[in-house]
């Protein structure tokens, strides 16, 4: 293992380690760094070094962030959305007042980056080498003391493996056509206005609108005067959303879904958006690793985990080569019966359709109510329609059934859920206050939250070590990670390669299965297209 960590002249200082966080000679300081597939490197955020050192050529193998680690060692601690940098961890040791940490920086759109290996500051980076080995030992010991170590360390090392191809996906960046994105615009909006104002077909969908309101003035944008409208109709709803539009006969209905989608796009993933996020042939955004409490991802800049599907079709494999597209398969009902350890659901998961296989063991053969039942489950959606689907579930799936209800239990009560390795939900003092749109009491709210945040939590997880596995799997090679969301990765390599490249997925997903729950029966498939337009992937 080595410590890496810049001074404020943009050099940097290494020390090694053993494996056990033992200091191995002395400290030394370096202008550049030399690649070394054998070490684990050490250092304080990922986002904030390796985009010098992957600028400069240099792709590591392996890291240990302190960052995200200290992150998830303060929720499992119950100290869940503390201070996570160095500089605090230094001072929790130390009995010290914590500061809070510095606010996150500014995405940066791509073109507008330093060139330099570790940019030079008018203030030296927080800590030094010492203070790195000294927090390393730390949560080595605070790993140890959580409730499974082993399952703990592979979510340490999963999202520190994330955190590199993070940074390594923003810098190879998705190809994108400009040509190909402009015609599209063209296509669905009209002209652009002359001035920079609204295109034709968005200004033509708002007369339309107001028309279909007997000409009154209106801003189909504001939630307030559509619902405000609607009422003088003689119609009540609660709100604009999709869902709510479309139980409402009237003639305003579908111009204004067009209307939403549309603005949608003009403003997120307009010729505005493409001219600030994509530059020489290439998307670059910057992921954010457990941007969520989830542990799913999110990004910084660019939106690049909302891209509406149309847009997609801008996503051009370069010549000579091909997406390979893997996407796994009601991976949430999977994991929750990996988990729970139920039988019969396990039964059910070992199948292509898993909600198919429910419906023909005990809901009659319809596939429908069997979906609506394990949802349910693993939502909170437990009133209505639901009850009888749930009744079904409840007496066939005991075990499933009864692992997500504790969890809801534990947050109805204030209590803290833990993933299948470790990460912990926030606590109950953190307002979760779009869970309580419907009225419900808060503890009902947040038991909705605990129940599938063991679920989506560790699916999280499986993909995370998905990628990582997949990741080592390519090292070397042609093909690049070029996009992930959720459930879903697509690699771009070579048109020759993708068999094999196909293959590389598969064996990641077998291998997460492994790593995360060991002999299980449960199976995990993906679905893998190969496509050299990203929106054809099925």
């Amino acid at each position: 293992m080595r410590v890496l960590h810049p001074d404020s002249g943009g050099g940097v200082w290494l020390r090694d380690l053993t494996e056990a966080g033992v200091p191995v000679g002395a400290a030394r300081h370096v202008a550049g760094v030399e690649p070394d597939d054998a070490v684990r490197w050490l250092w304080a955020s990922t986002i904030d070094l390796y985009p010098g050192l992957l600028r400069a050529g240099l792709r590591l193998d392996r890291c240990h962030d302190l960052e995200l680690t200290e992150a998830l060692l303060l929720g499992v601690e119950g100290r869940w959305g503390e201070p996570r940098g160095l500089a605090a961890a230094v001072a929790r040791l130390a009995g010290r007042p914590v500061s809070p940490d510095p606010p996150a920086r500014a995405a940066v759109p791509p073109g507008e980056a330093q060139e330099a290996l570790f940019d030079a500051a008018p203030v030296a980076p927080a800590g030094t080498v010492g203070d790195v080995v000294e927090v390393y030992a730390a949560q080595r010991e605070r790993i140890e003391a959580t409730p499974d170590p082993r399952r703990f360390r592979l979510l340490v090392a999963a999202e520190s493996a994330g955190a590199l191809l993070a940074v390594e996906m923003g810098a190879a960046g998705l190809p994108f056509r400009a040509d190909v994105h402009d015609a599209l615009l063209l296509d669905l909006l009209g002209e652009p206005a002359p001035m920079g104002g609204q295109p034709k077909r968005i200004t033509e969908l708002q007369r339309a609108i107001e028309n279909a309101f007997g000409g009154q003035r209106l801003n189909p944008t504001s939630a307030a005067e559509v619902v405000r409208a609607f009422g003088r109709e003689g119609v009540s709803i609660p709100n604009t959303r999709a869902w709510s539009l479309r139980q409402v006969e009237h003639p305003a209905v579908p111009l204004l879904l067009e209307y939403k989608e549309l603005y949608r796009i003009f403003t997120a993933h307009g010729r505005a958006w493409r001219e600030q996020w994509v530059s020489d042939g290439r998307f670059r955004p910057e992921y954010v690793p457990a941007g969520v409490v989830s542990g799913r991802w999110a990004s910084r800049g660019g939106g690049a985990l909302q891209i509406p599907k149309v847009v997609r079709k801008a996503v051009l494999a370069d010549p000579g080569r091909a997406f390979v597209v893997a996407d796994a398969s009601q991976l949430e009902p999977r994991v929750l019966a990996a988990m729970s350890g139920d039988r019969g659901l396990a039964d059910a998961a070992r199948s292509g359709d898993l909600y198919e296989a429910l419906a023909a063991a005990s809901f009659g053969g319809d596939r429908a109510k069997a979906k609506v039942a394990l949802l349910g489950a693993m939502y909170g959606q437990t009133g209505g329609q639901a009850v009888p689907a749930l009744a079904v579930l409840r007496r066939s799936y005991p075990r499933a059934w009864e692992y997500v209800e504790e969890a809801a239990r534990t947050g109805e009560q204030g209590g803290l859920v833990r993933s299948w390795l470790g990460r912990t939900c926030p606590p109950s003092s953190v307002p979760f206050a779009r869970l309580e749109e419907d009225g419900s009491s808060y503890g009902r709210a947040r038991g909705r939250f605990t129940r599938n945040f063991v679920v989506q939590a560790t699916a999280a997880e499986w993909a995370l070590v998905l990628l990582a596995r997949l990741r080592t799997a390519l090292a070397g090679s042609s093909a690049e990670i070029v996009f992930f969301q959720h459930d879903e990765v697509v690699v771009h390599c070579p048109a020759a390669d993708a068999a094999e490249v196909t293959a590389a997925v598969h064996r990641a997903g077998d291998d997460a299965r492994r790593l995360l729950f060991g002999d299980t029966p449960v199976r995990f498939p993906l679905g893998v297209s190969t496509v050299e337009c990203y929106a054809d992937a099925k």
